[in-house]
């Protein structure tokens, strides 16, 4: 076992740089969010799509486009709005006058990597329209389903103050995001950065780092980072915390309503072995797991209104089981 680790380590280390040089890439353009980005690599390397909540001006938008430059791959942005319709995004059958027969015209979700800008502005029926994508890689225009390109990302954004014209995302879709990024105000000298920086973005151009064989290369390399069996009863402990708190002497049973899903057990497995790729290892530790169990959690447990009445956040309950699960 000792030796396999040692191998998968070697591997880890071969392919880690390439995707440090896309993370050098995009800090280009972004100034600070270095958690937003490290997540968005993460979920690059799972294959899985990311919700990134902010309040306006944080850079969600340009962080997303500047990672789809950053990679050689068809990008497409899409901006939700309540008079989208399904085939906005999925397309249409056409007829066709000369042969007389119906023929698709797909839609821009048949692309590489996907902005949903400000997703939660499009009415239910649309951001449904995207649950065949997320989750089977394809989608069905009238009879006939097309399979999507490798890769297939969705990264969408929304505004978590701004209720006026919105809809709330469905959970099943909700549940299809692999991460939920929530990101924050910068610093004081990261502002200070950004305003100077700013006037010059104009002129900075964002060159493909990465190669799609790469990316897929480095997908293949983290399936093989080494997960013990102890880390994995950790997660499936963390997992079940959010469903059956009492089983953990934790005081949150009137605070959750449900608990995550068994998707979060496998995103969760799955972040942690990215997290440790990052780091240049090729085993799995619980540091691993902590990293990204906010992202993989905080949008799988829903909160019951008495959580909402006393201003428990999601984030707090995640905090509690961290800090009460036993840590192998």
């Amino acid at each position: 076992m000792d030796k396999d680790i040692r191998q998968i380590n070697e591997l880890v280390n071969k392919e880690v740089p390439l995707v440090r040089r896309l993370t050098e890439e995009m800090k280009r353009v972004i100034v600070g969010q270095e958690d937003m980005l490290d997540k968005m690599l993460v979920a690059l390397l799972c294959n899985g799509h990311v919700l990134i909540e902010g309040v306006p001006g944080l850079a969600k938008t340009l962080a997303v486009r500047t990672m789809a430059k950053a990679i050689s791959c068809d990008f497409r942005r899409i901006q939700f709005t309540p008079d989208l319709l399904p085939a906005d995004l999925i397309g249409t059958m056409v007829f066709n006058q000369k042969t007389g027969e119906f023929s698709p015209r797909k839609g821009p979700l048949f692309s590489n990597i996907i902005l949903a800008d400000e997703i939660n502005r499009a009415p239910a029926k649309v951001q449904s329209a995207l649950l065949e994508a997320m989750q089977e890689r394809q989608i069905t225009i009238g009879e006939k389903s097309f399979e999507l390109d490798y890769p297939f990302m969705v990264l969408a954004t929304q505004n978590p103050i701004e209720q006026e014209g919105t809809y709330p995302l469905p959970e099943a879709q909700v549940d299809r995001f692999m991460l939920k990024i929530v990101i924050t105000y910068p610093g004081r000298d990261e502002e200070k950065i950004i305003m100077e920086k700013a006037p010059l973005l104009d002129n900075v151009k964002i060159n493909p780092v990465i190669k799609v064989k790469e990316l897929e290369r480095h997908q293949g390399v983290v399936r093989q980072v080494y997960i013990d069996e102890r880390i994995k009863n950790y997660i499936v402990d963390i997992v079940i915390a959010t469903r059956d708190p009492g089983r953990f002497n934790l005081d949150l049973k009137d605070l959750i309503l449900y608990g995550a899903s068994p998707r979060a057990s496998i995103y969760l497995m799955l972040a942690a072995k990215a997290s440790a790729f990052l780091n240049g290892r090729g085993y799995v530790t619980p540091e691993d797991v902590k990293f990204v169990a906010y992202e993989v959690l905080r949008h799988r447990i829903i909160a019951s209104y008495e959580a909402e009445a006393e201003e428990v956040t999601t984030d707090h309950m995640i905090k509690g089981i961290l800090d009460t699960v036993e840590v192998p």
